[in-house]
């Protein structure tokens, strides 16, 4: 039986980064894969999808040459290029954790991992043990029972990605990240989409002014959008599909080729010997402590099978830390509450902290300050006007509470808040703090100036 210091059970953004950490901490390390290194987020979510995304804002761009002084007499997409184009950038991420598996001589295990009491992990009949153990093995597609998925005409993101033909009309159901990524993806290269939202705004987490700013750009862009509706039943004995949809005023038939269900994940916790262990579960996730210990000594869980959001950034800074722990250092607990969210949709989103309805359910007394980015030199000679930046502040000691951006690139902004926040930083230290001129990050400042009275451009 071959011994570890930690194994690692699933390689995704969670998995690899964990065992990298381990093994720069001199810690002997295994990890265990059943399918590609990388996992969902490099083969099948956030690398694939956002080269898909980015074939349609250059077709975009194709689309509006004109407006940029550019005649541009023939041009075409070739889906299967586009699609092929977005796996090999994939399989490139994927080789690139397989070299760093090897630099850092981490053991790579192909096979089904099956926890064991005592320390150990079945792979396939074969057992290894370790002193910690610890489960990374993500989440899946989730599924609801009107809307099973059947990989053809009711489908999930992997689906999405690889589909052989580019249907003319498509039904989104959920808006989320997810959801509303493949809306614009789709709508942009010239399919017909509605999205379907069961709660009263699209991207329902985010504040409400981005809501609904994200809703104005999509019916712009010619995204049908359904909010308070549900899809009750989909008929798929024709060539497409058929789905009745309760809405406030009644039902309406909806006739696509193809639904795709984006409305939310199922984590990957089912056959791998939770209840051998003895390991605590609490509806659908594993229970931990602040450094991701389950009720089992030795035995340990991050990223999307722990009740933390499921994101791939959460889910490496989960593991640095939790492997950090095991190596005796001193280390923090996660702030859950200064994680940024990321939707690369067009307009872009990217928020932290609280929403403006969250800290006034607080009781907090708040200034608030928003920037269009109409008035910002930058984003009016990129063409990039739609959206804006929010920002959210307490009136009496000025610490930022909430930022949210809705715009071209803000995904690439939002670190400035994240880093703000966590140094505490003040409405009027970044009011003071000079930004570069012309950029889309000054919105970010002139915004705490709004907030606080003292807006130049607006």
């Amino acid at each position: 039986m071959s011994k570890y210091d930690i194994i690692v059970l699933g390689s995704g953004p969670g998995g690899y980064v964990t065992a990298i950490r381990a093994s720069q901490l001199g810690l002997k390390t295994a990890v265990i894969e059943k399918e590609s290194l990388g996992g969902v987020c490099l083969n099948w979510g956030c690398i694939p999808t956002k080269a898909l995304l980015k074939s349609a804002q250059v077709f975009e761009y194709l689309k509006h040459a004109n407006d940029y002084g550019l005649v541009v007499k023939e041009y075409d997409k070739d889906f299967d290029a586009v699609v092929n184009r977005s796996r090999n950038v994939a399989q490139g991420m994927s080789k690139g954790v397989e070299f760093l598996m090897k630099k850092n001589k981490i053991d790579v295990i192909k096979g089904f991992g099956k926890l064991k009491p005592g320390k150990k992990v079945d792979v396939d009949g074969k057992e290894y043990s370790a002193d910690h153990i610890i489960v990374a093995t993500g989440a899946r597609s989730r599924e609801l029972p009107n809307l099973p998925q059947d990989g053809k005409k009711i489908i999930g993101y992997r689906e999405a990605m690889t589909l052989k033909k580019q249907p003319k009309k498509m039904i989104v159901v959920g808006s989320g990240a997810i959801g509303v990524e493949f809306a614009y993806f789709y709508n942009a290269m010239g399919t017909e989409v509605t999205v379907v939202e069961y709660l009263p705004n699209i991207v329902p987490v985010e504040d409400i002014d981005i809501s609904k700013q994200l809703e104005k750009s999509f019916k712009k862009s010619g995204i049908k959008i359904m909010t308070s509706a549900e899809v009750t039943n989909v008929d798929t004995s024709g060539d497409g599909v058929k789905a009745i949809v309760k809405t406030k005023k009644g039902e309406e038939v909806l006739e696509a080729d193809i639904v795709l269900s984006a409305v939310g994940i199922k984590t990957n916790i089912e056959g791998i010997g939770l209840e051998d262990v003895g390991i605590a579960v609490d509806r659908d996730k594993i229970l931990v402590n602040d450094y991701y210990q389950t009720n089992i000594p030795g035995y340990y869980a991050i990223g999307d099978v722990t009740p933390g959001q499921a994101l791939a950034h959460v889910a490496s800074a989960e593991g640095i830390l939790c492997v950090e722990k095991i190596a005796g250092q001193h280390v923090e607990a996660l702030d859950y509450g200064n994680i940024p969210g990321c939707t690369y949709a067009s307009p872009e989103i990217a928020s932290v902290g609280l929403t403006e309805k969250q800290a006034k359910e607080k009781g907090l007394d708040i200034k608030v300050g928003k920037f269009p980015f109409s008035a910002s030199g930058k984003a009016s000679a990129a063409g990039t006007k739609d959206g804006f930046v929010k920002v959210i502040f307490d009136a009496k000691y000025g610490e930022w509470l909430g930022c949210h951006m809705i715009g071209a690139g803000v995904t690439d902004m939002i670190a400035e808040a994240v880093l703000g926040r966590k140094l505490e930083t003040t409405g009027h230290e970044v009011l003071k703090t000079v930004h570069p001129h012309p950029t889309m990050s000054e919105a970010v400042m002139e915004a705490v100036a709004d907030a606080y009275g003292e807006v130049i451009h607006l």
